[in-house]
């Protein structure tokens, strides 16, 4: 997969409606390779419909490949960036574009390009969610796109840089430490507050969607998925979403809502303690069957962490969605009182890029 700020990054998925190519370059032999995203458009299930007009319709309308460029033609930023950018640099491929690093002419900033072809992508309409997501809803702890244009058969957008890369990277080879997992989760539970208070799910959290800056900030990326709630449409039901991270709601295809994103962050602590979701060694199927029929999973290193942290997680891994903590009471769980700067998690970067340049 190729993440949303331009950051190259590990682990294939079968369809990543947020990422690049919808999945993830990824070395021979990866641990990490088994992280098959899930949509009801490669498990032919029915879906439900998005409530708000500008973003993609769930249940695919079957529409003409230049009334679909008219469509996005509307959201998108008018003008050519190849006017705008120079010095090319490429950092990412796969089957359905690009990602570069390039310059801005006026600024001389460094920008992330992914530039998709629209012909190539398996759910066109998912396009809309990233690129109106993006542009209506700003927060410090999510990646900032800065224009989005079409450049003939190919969607560009243009987003903020994220050199520190993606926390997949660094929980498959590191163990974070509890402030280091305090301070992640506390500015990934900002921008989920702020989301779901505008009706917005997420609805694949993980630590693949989790982007760093090289001075350790926190952002939130991969929207393709987000889906709109609102009073006239409270709930949905789309099985979507990547199938270890899945809520057991969203699996039984009962109606859900922002709960759903509590529970993949759950699911993301657990990568931090143990290094990979539960039930990794299982196909996609099977890990999904045991998370809609089992009890929550449990830490194989939960004599590790502190009963602070425990609780934590026990608050997120609730089988029932309305006992669930938000992520507005999240915020508020003595388990923050370890938060620790930014500057706590750069440690971890730099050991992961040491690595990385020696392999």
């Amino acid at each position: 997969m190729i993440s949303e700020a331009g950051t190259p990054q590990k682990s294939p998925t079968t369809e990543r409606a947020t990422t690049l190519p919808q999945g993830r370059p990824s070395p021979a032999g990866s641990p990490r390779n088994r992280h098959t995203q899930t949509s009801s458009s490669n498990l032919h299930l029915s879906q439900d419909s998005s409530t708000k007009g500008q973003l993609a319709n769930e249940d695919p309308v079957v529409v003409t490949h230049e009334q679909f460029k008219a469509a996005l033609r509307m959201v998108v930023d008018q003008g050519d960036p190849r006017t705008l950018l120079e010095n090319y640099v490429k950092i990412g491929e796969g089957s359905t574009g690009i990602v570069c690093i390039a310059r801005e002419k006026h600024s001389g900033r460094q920008v992330a390009v992914k530039m998709m072809d629209l012909r190539k992508q398996q759910r066109r309409e998912l396009l809309f969610n990233e690129v109106v997501i993006m542009r209506d809803y700003q927060h410090v702890n999510v990646v900032e796109m800065y224009k989005s244009y079409l450049v003939g058969e190919e969607l560009w957008v243009l987003m903020e840089f994220l050199q520190g890369g993606a926390l997949t990277d660094i929980v498959s080879q590191i163990r974070l430490n509890e402030e280091q997992i305090a301070t992640v989760c506390e500015s990934v539970l900002q921008a989920l507050a702020y989301l779901h208070s505008q009706g917005v799910i997420h609805r694949d959290i993980k630590s693949d969607s989790i982007l760093l800056t090289l001075d350790g900030r926190v952002k939130l990326s991969d929207f393709g998925f987000c889906a709109q709630i609102s009073k006239d449409v409270p709930k949905r039901k789309s099985l979507v979403g990547t199938p270890y991270w899945m809520a057991p709601e969203v699996i039984s295809r009962a109606p859900y809502t922002t709960e759903v994103d509590i529970w993949s962050l759950g699911i993301m602590v657990i990568e931090m303690v143990d290094g990979e979701p539960p039930y990794f060694s299982d196909s996609p199927v099977q890990a999904m069957k045991r998370l809609r029929d089992n009890s929550p999973p449990k830490l194989k290193n939960s004599h590790k962490t502190s009963p602070v942290l425990r609780d934590f997680l026990e608050r997120m891994l609730t089988r029932d969605p309305l006992e669930r903590a938000t992520a507005q009471e999240l915020l508020d769980h003595p388990f923050f009182l370890q938060t620790g700067l930014p500057e706590c998690l750069v440690p971890l970067i730099q050991q992961y890029r040491k690595r990385t340049s020696t392999c």
